[in-house]
């Protein structure tokens, strides 16, 4: 009888300090962060897991700073939570920053819990999300703090490409908390609740005069549109979990297996006619690219990252047939498709992503070139595109190629020519493959005939014409091996998924090196 007492009183005293280990900061401080629109730590994590399924690791770690009176005050679980659990049935490791005690701040033994979760889903080769929701460095923990952050950071570098890594800012993120989360695979951003910047508006106006909000300056908005850091910008906190686990549901849990399939609903066979009049007469008419994406993918249905940013070229997660993909697509209705440097980027990103993580890559091309302008030139756009064929190159997986309409120049060759390596080209009968624009090359090929003509409007004109009937078309690249097939619009999507599972089993092997010099 006295054991079973013990016993009991065991088991009370754990429940006692579970209880308090997992009430944060307290019923004050949670009615604060629900009044600011923001769910808890544990209520997002609870969210993320399938029911039941989420397994807790280092909830009684607690600081071990001594200074400014901190001996003296308890933060519960050090104001982070961290564990793994199954999200759609697949393991997956998170950390979860909270606010409600000590502000989410981020010292020592903080850092150790992520820096140990990171570690298990490096071991177990499972994805991590970690939500971010911390006023900072814990300074009252001081050079501890800096280095906590560093060991993050050095993690992050390390699990590169071997685990996908997801970042989803909840609240604040300054200072030196935001290089972790630019230095993962996906952030998420929530509009309204959540910032980055390195200095704050204070600061800012301090040092420069500039007078700005924390919203203008890191908001959600601005990261999804201007700077590029978020690839996805959510209302709230409910919906940025939903499309975490949507991302979820097209990657592999690491480096060393496929992307998951899915059982079709789908047909493979399926045809859309409509696809042969998207294409308008004019070439100077534009078209929504999204609305062929849509008639080729299963169900309709994609993923797009980084939507808001750089919208000449669109970035995708599909399904073909129940096989996961990545699309990279010139978008005509922002800037014609042209390529510029954001696009470029954004692009390159998105390929590295893919050929990491063994996701196959469709590209559909239409695309009149690289956007000129001084502004380019300067900001580097010769440095940034080569990137983008640098990526092409570079990418061992199955990489698949439509040219839907224009193609010119060296735009042609960065949109993953068969040059590049792609294994399968395809393009519609409307396409335009040449060196250069009609007008353009007209004006150079037969300057000194238009010039010496009687009419030389009239003589530009014929020659405009003669150069359109000659190249503006697939087949003298089909004609020479560039171009595998000429397809209807409407037969695409079975073209395609032939091709896509005819290259699944595709292996390529690279000469052997520490690293290649992208050209940052």
């Amino acid at each position: 009888m006295i054991m079973v007492a013990m016993t009991q009183d065991k088991l009370d005293k754990l429940a006692e300090l579970e209880a308090k280990a997992k009430a944060g900061g307290g019923e004050e401080r949670v009615q604060q962060q629900h009044s600011s629109g923001k769910l808890t730590a544990r209520e997002r994590i609870d969210l993320l897991f399938d029911p039941d399924t989420f397994q807790e690791l280092d909830l009684f770690v607690q600081h071990h700073c001594t200074n400014f009176d901190m001996d003296k005050v308890s933060v519960p679980a050090d104001a982070v939570v961290t564990g793994f659990g199954k999200v759609n049935g697949r393991t997956v490791c998170v950390f979860s920053q909270d606010f409600t005690a000590r502000g989410g701040t981020l010292g020592e033994m903080h850092a150790k819990k992520i820096a140990k979760v990171m570690d298990m889903a490096m071991s177990i080769k499972a994805p991590i999300v970690g939500f971010v929701d911390s006023g900072g460095a814990r300074i009252q923990e001081g050079i501890n703090a800096l280095d906590g952050y560093g060991k993050i950071f050095f993690r992050n570098a390390g699990a590169s490409g071997i685990i996908p890594q997801i970042s989803a800012i909840m609240g604040p993120a300054a200072g030196g908390a935001v290089y972790s989360p630019a230095m993962t695979d996906f952030v998420f951003m929530v509009k309204g609740t959540s910032y980055m910047h390195i200095t704050g508006p204070q600061v800012v106006k301090a040092a420069t005069g500039e007078e700005i909000t924390s919203e203008e300056l890191g908001g959600a908005m601005t990261h999804g549109s201007k700077s590029g850091v978020a690839q996805f910008v959510c209302d709230n906190d409910e919906k940025t979990i939903a499309e975490i686990k949507k991302l979820l549901s097209y990657l592999p849990p690491s480096y060393e297996e496929r992307p998951p399939d899915t059982t079709p609903s789908d047909s493979s066979d399926r045809t859309d006619p409509a696809l042969d009049k998207i294409i308008p007469e004019s070439a100077q008419k534009t078209y929504n690219m999204k609305d062929v994406i849509q008639s080729i993918v299963d169900n309709g249905e994609f993923l797009e990252p980084s939507r808001l940013y750089a919208p000449n070229i669109i970035n995708a997660f599909a399904r073909l047939n129940g096989h996961a993909v990545g699309i990279i697509a010139s978008q005509p209705s922002h800037l014609a498709g042209c390529l510029d440097i954001n696009a470029s980027d954004k692009a390159t990103r998105f390929i590295r992503f893919c050929d990491a993580f063994n996701i196959p890559l469709l590209t559909i091309a239409d695309v009149p070139g690289f956007l000129p302008g001084s502004h380019q030139e300067w900001g580097g756009i010769i440095r940034h595109g080569a990137k983008l064929l640098w990526c092409y190159s570079e990418a061992t997986v199955p990489k698949i190629t439509l040219i839907t309409r224009k193609a010119y120049g060296g735009a042609y060759i960065a949109m993953c020519s068969q040059s590049l390596g792609a294994d399968y080209t395809l393009a519609w009968p409307q396409a335009e493959i040449a060196v250069m624009g009609a007008e353009g090359a007209a004006a150079i090929i037969h300057r000194q005939e238009i010039q010496t003509a009687k009419d030389p409007k009239a003589k530009e004109a014929e020659k405009i014409e003669e150069y359109r009937q000659l190249f503006y078309n697939p087949y003298i690249a089909a004609n020479q091996g560039y171009i595998n097939a000429v397809v209807s619009p409407r037969d695409t999507r079975p073209k395609i998924i032939a091709a896509l599972e005819a290259l699944l089993n595709k292996k390529e092997t690279r000469p052997a090196r520490k690293h290649g010099n992208i050209p940052m």
